[in-house]
């Protein structure tokens, strides 16, 4: 199949850099849907490592620790790559997220682009809540 067309989303929040790039890589349990999640519990952490090699998990209130790999559901060699940006806009931050690899999901790569455009709506809808009110 040919290359599909990123999915990509800008958007901006009103909060400098730093506590933008905070609330998404340190504090996302705080605004990251659990319906969004591997287990779906209410009451989960989930920890993005902001460094190389860092790891993006959920822990459980059980304390179980789930890894992600973003595979939508599906079989994980349909995995696609998500890539998230932060710049300075103003007072506050311009974010881009650059969802890629559609591809390699043959006939369902555009449905699925589809669904997860709505589904990024909901979930920085969200973070930009959140953003809002830790500034």
């Amino acid at each position: 199949m040919e290359a599909l067309e990123p999915l990509e989303l800008t958007f901006s929040v009103d909060c400098p850099v730093d506590r933008a790039f905070d609330l998404w890589s340190r504090r996302m349990s705080m605004w990251w849907p659990s319906g969004h999640s591997v287990s779906g519990d209410s009451g989960l952490t989930v920890t993005f490592e902001p460094h190389v090699g860092g790891r993006i998990f959920e822990r459980t209130p059980a304390g179980e620790e789930l890894v992600y790999l973003w595979h939508l559901r599906f079989d994980r060699s349909d995995a696609t790559e998500v890539e998230v940006s932060f710049e300075e806009a103003g007072d506050g931050t311009a974010v881009r997220i650059v969802h890629r690899g559609w591809e390699r999901l043959g006939a369902v790569a555009e449905e699925r682009r589809d669904r997860n455009r709505r589904g990024w709506a909901g979930v920085t809808e969200r973070y930009r809540a959140a953003c809002a009110t830790a500034a």
